[in-house]
This record gives structure tokens, C-alpha cells and sequence, in this order.
């Protein structure tokens, strides 16, 4: 079972698959909703070197822009 950190929004659609997708894998899934956490939202900034697009995944330090295509 790997650990899976998730930056994203509550309403995007991208952030629900990411989370819906690692869970049904069996992944440990940290979900962190960068629009009510602004330390977490300025973590996300570092991990994706500025980019403001959700959701940012970091598995294990391989960090992933984007869900589903994107």
C-alpha cells in the first residue's frame, strides 16, 4: 500500500477522481483542500514549483500536476 498526499479543491472534479481512484487501489490517500489551508496550499506552490492547477500528488516524493489525462 503506497502513501498518497493530494493538494486539491473540494469541487473540482479532477481532485474527487484522483482521491476516489488511489483509494480504491488501497492507497493511504492525505487529501488536503488548498483553498481552506493556505500552509497547504503554499506547500502544493513548492511541490509544483508554482503552478496553481489541482490536484498535485505526491507519491512518495514523485510529485504529478493534473489527474486524468491532464
Amino acid at each position: 500500500m503506497a502513501m498518497v498526499r493530494i493538494f486539491g479543491k473540494e469541487n473540482c472534479p479532477y481532485t474527487t477522481a484522483a482521491r476516489e481512484a488511489h483509494e480504491a487501489k488501497g492507497d493511504e490517500v492525505a487529501y488536503y483542500d488548498v483553498k481552506r489551508d493556505a500552509a497547504r496550499l503554499a506547500e502544493m506552490l513548492v511541490l509544483s514549483g508554482g503552478r496553481r492547477e489541482v490536484p498535485v500528488l505526491d507519491e512518495g516524493g514523485t510529485i504529478t500536476i493534473g489527474f486524468g489525462g491532464t
